[in-house]
């Protein structure tokens, strides 16, 4: 039994005084870790707010993020014009796997229809492009983002109330049905042609800039490249520094036990809706560069393959990390170029040889959860950790 004047304290593991909680007492503890600077939680201590963010993860983050791009700009001149177009194909996986794997990997909500909310920003930014030709691409995509932001709150919002396999059947409903209003609306959208696509063009100045100053020639699928990895930056900066603020932790909370998330005050449908929001708000991105870098909008781009192709990569590269979900983005772009062409040297048809290539997904899908479940990232990450912790263990031992 606890003695009357002190009363126990669950995030530290023992009893204090009842006085010295002071007003932290009745708060949540995504609120008492923002406060307190010396909370931990299961993933290791908390950094209050203004030190952690601001002062360090921010500034952090965002060198990141400029190195990244300078050394994408960098790899675009060096590699040829085909690994180019990959890597421009690699600006619309990446946000697209980044806002899954927040989704699922952080809230543990399973979704297949992200190919059809990445279709909503594709066909917004297209029906725009094709009616408003000199609107800045920069506000397109805005836009094209706020109408799959919309659309992920009404899916979201239904989809609070569901779990595990209900929600991903209601979601891969999602997929299945949404593209098809391209169909019912033939004369707006194009139905099964689908819609052709202009993308921008880059500015004569920003031309002779490149030229005049780095000697590189500016072709248009290297300035969309250019744009799209421009906005997957800006994307994973935005991501990253959620994931280690206090909505992280309060989607985290919700994924590992709803009932402890929900005694201790967070709202779970709230937090559950901002997931699929945020994650919808990604699959916006990802649209709007399909559209522009394919040039063309389509029903078939959009099909459940896509969808579920976007899990493989989460599940791969590893859960709730969006490191793993640029190498899960990785493998999805470029294993199957290079399963079709060893298909086609082995002898086999174009269509032969296409096929192969969900086969070898299955497969690899199946090799990592069986050697590696927490994926590549987790797994890496887990055998670091385990190492670490026998060094620590054999360094204590000796030194009784």
């Amino acid at each position: 039994m606890t003695s009357p004047d002190r009363t126990p304290d669950s995030t530290a593991g023992v009893a204090t005084p009842a006085g010295a909680q002071g007003s932290t007492s009745n708060a949540t503890p995504a609120e008492r870790s923002d406060a307190d600077p010396k909370v931990t939680s299961a993933e290791g201590p908390v950094r209050s707010r203004g030190a952690g963010l601001l002062g360090s993860t921010l500034v952090r983050h965002a060198a990141l993020v400029i190195a990244a791009y300078l050394g994408i700009v960098l790899l675009l001149e060096l590699v040829s014009p085909f690994r180019g177009s990959q890597i421009g194909e690699l600006a619309y996986f990446v946000p697209a796997v980044a806002g899954l794997t927040v989704l699922t990997g952080l809230n543990g909500q399973i979704s297949l229809g992200h190919g059809a909310l990445m279709a909503v920003g594709a066909y917004t930014t297209a029906v725009i492009l094709e009616e408003q030709e000199n609107l800045p691409f920069a506000l397109v995509v805005l836009i094209a983002v706020v109408v799959t932001s919309l659309v992920g709150l009404l899916v979201g919002a239904a989809a609070a109330r569901l779990h595990g396999p209900y929600l991903a059947g209601a979601t891969l409903a999602l997929a299945v049905g949404l593209p098809g209003l391209a169909l019912t609306f033939e004369e707006r959208l194009g139905g099964e042609q689908g819609l052709s696509v202009r993308p921008p063009s880059s500015s004569v100045n920003f031309q002779n800039f490149i030229e005049g100053t780095l000697g590189w020639s500016l072709s248009s699928q290297k300035y969309m490249a250019y744009v799209g990895w421009m906005l997957t930056l800006i994307v994973l900066f935005v991501l990253s520094n959620l994931v280690v603020s206090r909505y992280g932790r309060v989607w985290r909370a919700v994924r590992d036990d709803e009932v402890a998330a929900s005694l201790a005050g967070i709202n779970l449908g709230r937090a559950r809706v901002l997931a699929f929001v945020v994650s919808a708000a990604c699959a916006g991105v990802a649209g709007a560069m399909i559209a522009v870098i394919t040039r063309l909008t389509a029903p078939t781009t959009f099909t459940i393959v896509l969808s579920i192709s976007l899990l493989v990569g989460i599940v791969i590269g590893g859960l709730g990390s969006l490191v793993g979900a640029i190498l899960g983005s990785i493998l999805l772009v470029f294993l199957r170029p290079e399963v079709t062409d060893l298909g086609l040297e082995q002898g086999l048809s174009a269509a032969q040889a296409a096929n192969i290539a969900p086969l070898v997904y299955g497969v690899v899908l199946i090799l990592v959860m069986l050697l590696a479940p927490r994926g590549l990232v987790g797994s890496i990450r887990f055998a670091y950790l385990t190492r670490k912790a026998g060094r620590q263990m054999k360094a204590a031992q000796q030194s009784r």
